[in-house]
């Protein structure tokens, strides 16, 4: 169960629509009923999503004593597909008009052939689907925390995620929102009565003669403003630089954090194309400083983070506030069961939302043009130190 033991790696998403006060018997015949396996095609053109029990990619079995832990349902999802892959259909077409294009005084098939080819290359696929040698499986783990109302995915988003919340969505009459570091900021200013001014923030200039307006990797379907994402990610390297590793929380606790193991920047402009660093503090290299000088951006960081005596390590997706690679530390001596586990998994996810929300608040403040002033002159300072140490 890999909610339950490993290292994590999860997107999130928003659930409303889910009434009912705990998870109950009726809701483990849900997914019983809705299992995988239970229906095998031979067509290509089907795809069949069921839960899982959670064990493993066979596993058929559901109980509330096993699928649901300490408030939260957890179990699997499988997508099951027919498809013939697309290199090998291309090789059939071209052996179907290699043959039929050979008497040809031109050597190249006519329209009509190009026909009757496609023709008997969907029939083959037909035919070698139903063997069943080319069906597809692949499992997800899901974690529903019914007491925060969220759900984690064991994947990234795309179309497994949307195959997966479909599923969900359909059998429980729920809906699911995806949490991106622009939901959570939209969501912050209706909580602190200032969305108006979260939905008037536009992307930050942090090294001069480097303007950006639309950004790259920004999804045209999403109204958020998950650019901020990027922007917390160097704010918080400038905070950890120049002013400290440890700052309270808005519900009055502390967090300490270190940046790194990794990271990875690119040029919102889709001009000058990305960099990954790897090294044990990223952040420190004369190459990660140039990066941003030349106007890139983070896009995702290794971390270490530790609140409440909780030490996690982690890498964070600026935009979707995607994690990945995450390890939860524990003493050796210390009792720490699937429950506890569960809390952690809660405490990691509050952890990186509260730091968030710091950010959130001074990026809408007075303070805002305070601190993006200081973050240019330190981006400039550093440039004028690195061209005296190469003079």
């Amino acid at each position: 169960m890999p909610f339950l033991g490993g290292s994590l790696a999860f997107e999130r998403f928003d659930v409303s629509g889910f009434d009912a006060p705990q998870f109950i018997d009726e809701h483990i015949e849900v997914l019983d009923s809705h299992r995988a396996g239970q229906t095998q095609t031979s067509s290509t053109e089907n795809i069949h999503v069921g839960f899982l029990g959670g064990s493993h990619l066979f596993d058929p079995d559901f109980d509330i004593s096993k699928n649901v832990i300490n408030d939260a349902l957890h179990c699997g999802v499988r997508i099951d597909t027919n498809q013939i892959p697309a290199a090998i259909r291309n090789a059939w077409l071209q052996m179907e008009l290699a043959a039929l294009a050979k008497d040809n005084s031109s050597g190249v098939p006519t329209k009509a052939q190009r026909k009757e080819a496609k023709e008997a290359v969907e029939q083959r696929c037909d035919v070698e689907a139903a063997t069943g040698k080319y069906r597809k499986m692949q499992q997800f783990p899901i974690l529903w925390d019914q007491r925060n109302s969220m759900l984690y995915f064991g994947g990234s988003t795309g179309t497994a995620s949307g195959h997966c919340a479909d599923l969900l969505e359909r059998t429980f009459e729920i809906e699911l929102r995806h949490v991106s570091a622009g939901t959570i900021a939209m969501q912050w200013g209706r909580d602190n009565k200032q969305l108006a001014d979260v939905e008037d923030l536009v992307p930050a200039c942090f090294v001069p003669n480097h303007h950006h307006g639309d950004i790259a990797w920004t999804s045209e379907h999403s109204q958020a403003p998950d650019f901020l994402g990027n922007e917390f990610l160097l704010w918080l390297w400038w905070t950890l630089e120049n002013e400290t590793d440890t700052f309270e929380l808005p519900d009055e606790s502390e967090v300490t954090v270190m940046l790194n193991k990794t990271l990875t920047l690119e040029c919102p402009a889709g001009e000058s194309g990305k960099e990954v660093i790897s090294a044990e503090a990223p952040t420190r290299l004369p190459e990660a400083m140039q990066a941003v000088r030349c106007g890139k951006l983070p896009r995702k960081t290794g971390m270490t983070v530790v609140r409440d005596g909780q030490q996690f390590d982690l890498v964070l997706q600026a935009e979707t506030f995607a994690i990945s690679g995450a390890k939860i530390h524990v003493d050796e001596d210390m009792e720490f069961g699937v429950e506890d586990r569960i809390d952690a998994i809660r405490a990691l996810s509050e952890t990186i939302d509260l730091m968030f929300h710091v950010f959130c608040a001074r990026r809408v403040s007075s303070a805002w043009s305070k601190d993006l002033g200081e973050i240019v002159n330190w981006l400039e300072v550093s440039d004028q130190r690195d061209q005296k140490s190469a003079a």
